[in-house]
This record gives structure tokens, C-alpha cells and sequence, in this order.
């Protein structure tokens, strides 16, 4: 009887022990696969961005670019509030944050030094290989350092004549020297001005007789600040971190550099454009008020106090070459050559354009000039489709064409597609001053081109030498690829990295000398008018209030 027992409760202690195990898996079994799940979709809660500025938009607006939608209403409102943004993921490079270094892996990481792509953009070395690049990329950051700079100690003996000698023999620039009693020496400090390489440079500066030691210019931070990141304007303007431009900033925001804007009327009232416009010319020679589209793009140039433009110290000439009484706005070609010639004639340094329309004989000429003389031209890539054949000056060999993207980086519809685009910039859903101290969101590839010449300003407030190609290059080889793989017809060589370009550009801080009404503001311009192999283009009179022009079809230009 008692085996019997004992066989019983070893039996039920059996089975109870099975029946335990199999609640078990089967329990841990449904969490694994509720945990995947939540892998899978994670649910994620993010408050949708809206703008922190809510004034009144003008009442009725609307977009000289003839594509899509200017938006207004009473309020900024529900409209205003963006497609919310996913908190970064590795799997998604696409939606990565700002960071405050130049360099990105292919997962989108933040890098202090190039990335085994060769690129220094975060490109994959795969899509370097589509387009065909080397590895000439800029130096790596330093982080702990000002990059390009020395601090030396120098002979006492050297006078400043003497110290800036010294400086030009190791292709430097003397920033600043002086004794100081303190440490009983003389310190001084340098900076590369001819874009050699920064070891380089020291080795040879170091071994000169006259150098007592030399050292990086090292970087402080005040501690117990709560974001490394700056962050500037608006939640609203997505264009910042997708341009990096905060970081960019940090270094250069387009001082001493002048933006030639041929569009419509500008307000130079509106608080975002106080004091930034330094000329105005109306080719139209009209009394008509500023108007929304080119309030605008002076906007996303130099907008200063709620909103940031992409180069808030430049300065800007306004001149007006379009008007009309109906809303629209619209030039011809006697008024873009008498746009350009004052563009040329006193002291533009970038000339936007954000307007399109045929292939013309007389503004392929102006252009060409312009070029000749060193301004850098950039305009919209135009807002006629997927269908349209090239549109001008963007198709012109000589201007940098500019595409426009959305959020999510995805082309913006109406924009023109083809094997002249250079670059695409955010141009759609962009908030920006309007008329009367007053705000509107609007898209098209007129305000991604006004945002790529502010970009060009920065690169040219960190060396004013900076020729048109060599600017062109950089924009292109620091830009981040968009789309398929390499150089496409719709995005060019990809979206601009405002940092990754700065930091590409040697240095070079020679004050160019301000430009006063009338006269030029380069430097060589004198010398350039003298050259017979140069000549300006003749200073028209006046057109007429009826001088329209007709956009028609232009044949397909060579490939760049």
C-alpha cells in the first residue's frame, strides 16, 4: 500500500512538473514572439513639430514659380504643422539628427574623420564609386582644435613687417602677435592661407630658425552647457538640420559677402531683412510695392531674427526685375540684362535667380559675361515637371541648377528634372517672411536655389578667393547623395552639407573692401573692366511697363 502510494505521488509530482514545464514555454514562447513584434513596429510618440511663430500670412499670395501651391490663410495653423519626424534608427540613414562633426558614416553616424567611403560626406563607398569621385576630401576634423591654426612663439627680435615675412614664406597669415611679460615671450597666431595640408605646414613651419615652438590653437568650452548643438530659428524650418546650417554657422554666416537677388519686390522692412539690404535697383523702373516672392527669397538668404536663413550676415542687392498688378510677376529679356549688368557693375559676389523661362541669345551672353568675371550664379531648376525640357539660365553651363526636395528628401513634383541639375535643396512646405512683417509656407525650387546662395556665401566669407568651379566642386563633393546611387537627373549630386563644405574650404579671412553704391566690390574689378577681352555689358535704359516675356520650349542643352 505504501509503494502504491509513493508511486502515485511520484507519478502526480511528474506530471505536475510537465505541465509546469509546458506552461512555461508556452508562456515564454508568446512573449519572444510579442517582443519581435514590438521590434517590428515600434510605437513611438512624438509631438508634431509646429511653428513657434504664429502672426498673421498676407492675405492672398501667390507663387511666381507657376507650380504648386503658395498656402495661405487667416492663420498659421494646422497647416503650418509638419510631418512628424521619427526618432533616428541606424536601418533609416535618411533620418539622422544634426551633428556637430563634418564627417557621417553610411549609417548615418557622426564622424570626426572621413568614413572608409573616401567621401567625407557619409556616403557609402559604393555610391562614391557611382559618381566617379576620388579620395580628395577635406581634412579631418579636430574637435579639441581651431582647424588651420598655430600657435607659435616666435623670435622677439621680428618686427610685424618681419613676422608677416616669416608667415608668406609658410604660405600663413599672421592673425595676431605680441610680447607677452607674463611668460616672457613672443606668441603669435597663424592660420594656412594656401590650403596645404595642416601637418605639412606645421613640419616646415616648426623647423624654421625663427620659430620657438608651435602648438595647435586648442579649443575651451564653457562646461555644464546643455547642448553642444546649436540651434537656431524656427521648429518649423526643417531646411536647417537637413543643410546642417547651425553647424555651419558656427563658423561662417556670410559677412562680407554680397547676394545679387533679380526677382520681385523685396521688403526691406520686415524684421527678418533688417538692415541686410544694402542696394536696390528696380530694372522695371515701376512704384510697386514689395512683393511675397521676393520677400522670400531674400528671406531664406539672410532671414535673421525668428527665422535663420541660410547666410543671415550677407548683405543683399534687391533688384526688382519682376512686376505685375495681378499677383503674378513677370520680366523679359531687356530687363534681366539690365538685372544682370548692375548685378555685375556693383559688386555682386552670387547672383539668384530664382525665375526660368526659354533658352535666350542675349541672356546666354549676359551670363557668360557675368561668369567671366567671377560672380557665381545659381538659380531654380524651374517648377514645369517631369516633362518639361530644360528651362534657363539653370540649363546654362555656366549657372548651378537647383532641384527642389521635401521632409523626407523626396523630389518635390513640379520640379524640372535633368542632366544640367547640380543640387537639390528643401523646397517645399518652406517657411519664410512675406510682405508687411508677415509670414507664409510655400514650396518651390525658387526658394531651394536662394538657399543654396546663401551656402555659396558661407563658403566664400571663408575664403574670399574662392573661385566659381572651386566653389562648385566643393558643393558637390560634400553633398549628401540622394536617391539612387551617384549623379541623377533629379537630385544632381545630392542635397548640400553646409558644414562638410565650410570646413572643406581653406581659410582665408582677407576683409574684402566694402562695396559702395555705384562702384565695384572685388578687388580685380578695375583690372578686369581695363581687360579688352572683357567687356561690360552696355547700361540700357528703361523698358517700357509692357515688355512681357513668353515662355516657350528650349532645346535640350549638352550634358555638364
Amino acid at each position: 500500500m505504501t509503494r502504491k502510494s509513493e508511486s502515485q505521488l511520484r507519478a502526480g509530482a511528474y506530471a505536475s512538473s510537465v505541465g509546469a514545464a509546458l506552461l512555461l514555454a508556452a508562456c515564454l514562447g508568446i512573449e519572444v514572439a510579442h517582443a519581435q513584434a514590438i521590434m517590428r513596429t515600434p510605437t513611438i510618440s512624438v509631438p508634431s513639430r509646429t511653428p513657434t511663430i504664429s502672426p498673421s500670412i498676407a492675405a492672398r499670395a501667390v507663387s511666381v514659380d507657376r507650380g504648386p501651391h503658395v498656402v495661405t490663410t487667416a492663420r498659421i495653423s494646422a497647416r503650418m504643422a509638419t510631418t512628424p519626424v521619427l526618432p533616428y534608427a541606424r536601418y533609416s540613414p535618411n533620418l539622422y539628427p544634426a551633428c556637430t562633426a563634418a564627417y557621417r558614416d553610411a549609417d548615418g553616424e557622426c564622424l570626426g574623420q572621413p568614413s572608409g567611403g573616401g567621401d567625407g560626406s557619409g556616403k557609402s563607398t559604393r555610391k562614391s564609386a557611382g559618381k566617379g569621385r576620388g579620395n580628395n576630401t577635406p581634412v579631418a576634423v579636430n574637435l579639441r582644435s581651431f582647424a588651420n591654426e598655430f600657435v607659435a612663439e616666435i623670435d622677439s627680435a621680428l618686427s610685424l613687417t618681419e613676422a608677416d615675412e616669416l608667415a608668406r614664406r609658410h604660405g600663413l597669415r599672421r592673425v595676431s602677435s605680441e610680447n607677452f611679460p607674463l611668460i616672457g615671450s613672443t606668441v603669435g597666431l597663424f592660420r594656412i592661407a594656401d590650403g596645404r595640408p595642416y601637418e605639412t605646414v606645421r613640419r616646415e613651419f616648426a623647423a624654421d630658425g625663427s620659430v620657438r615652438s608651435l602648438q595647435p590653437n586648442f579649443r575651451y568650452l564653457l562646461q555644464d552647457q546643455k547642448s553642444a548643438v546649436p540651434t537656431e530659428g524656427d521648429p518649423a524650418q526643417y531646411v536647417l538640420p537637413k543643410l546642417r546650417l547651425p553647424q555651419a554657422h558656427t563658423l561662417a554666416h556670410g559677412a562680407n559677402v554680397t547676394v545679387a537677388v533679380i526677382d520681385s519686390g523685396i521688403d526691406a522692412k520686415h524684421p527678418e531683412l533688417a538692415n541686410s539690404i544694402a542696394d536696390n535697383f528696380d530694372a522695371l523702373g515701376s512704384s510697386e510695392g514689395p512683393h511675397i516672392h521676393g520677400t522670400g527669397i531674400a528671406g531664406a538668404i539672410v532671414a535673421h531674427a525668428k527665422l535663420m536663413g541660410s547666410a543671415p550676415e550677407a548683405r543683399i542687392i534687391a533688384i526688382r526685375a519682376f512686376g505685375g498688378t495681378t499677383g503674378s510677376a513677370e520680366s523679359s529679356s531687356y530687363i534681366i540684362l539690365r538685372s544682370l549688368n548692375y548685378a555685375a557693375e556693383h559688386g555682386a559676389q552670387i547672383v539668384n535667380m530664382s525665375f526660368a523661362g526659354p533658352k535666350d541669345a542675349v541672356i546666354e551672353r549676359a551670363i557668360a559675361a557675368t561668369a567671366a568675371r567671377g560672380l557665381v550664379l545659381i538659380a531654380a531648376a524651374g517648377n514645369a515637371g517631369a516633362k518639361s525640357p530644360p528651362l534657363y539660365p539653370a540649363a546654362n553651363p555656366n549657372v548651378i541648377a537647383v532641384s527642389a526636395t521635401d521632409q523626407q528628401d523626396r523630389l518635390f513634383t513640379a520640379s524640372n528634372r535633368g542632366n544640367y541639375i547640380a543640387l537639390a535643396a528643401p523646397g517645399v512646405d518652406i517657411f519664410l517672411p512675406a510682405p508687411d512683417g508677415k509670414y507664409q509656407m510655400t514650396s518651390g525650387t525658387s526658394f531651394s536655389a536662394a538657399y543654396v546662395s546663401g551656402v555659396a556665401a558661407l563658403l566664400l566669407e571663408r575664403n574670399y578667393s574662392l573661385k566659381p568651379e572651386a566653389l562648385r566642386m566643393t558643393l558637390s563633393k560634400t553633398a549628401r547623395d540622394l536617391g539612387s546611387p551617384g549623379r541623377d537627373d533629379l537630385f544632381g549630386d545630392g542635397e548640400p552639407d553646409a558644414f562638410a563644405a565650410v570646413m572643406a574650404v581653406p581659410v582665408d579671412n582677407t576683409t574684402p573692401v566694402a562695396a559702395a553704391s555705384g562702384t565695384t566690390k572685388r578687388e580685380d574689378a578695375e583690372k578686369r573692366r581695363d581687360d579688352p577681352g572683357i567687356r561690360a555689358i552696355e547700361q540700357p535704359s528703361l523698358s517700357s511697363a509692357t515688355d512681357k516675356s513668353t515662355v516657350s520650349q528650349a532645346d535640350r542643352p549638352a550634358a555638364r
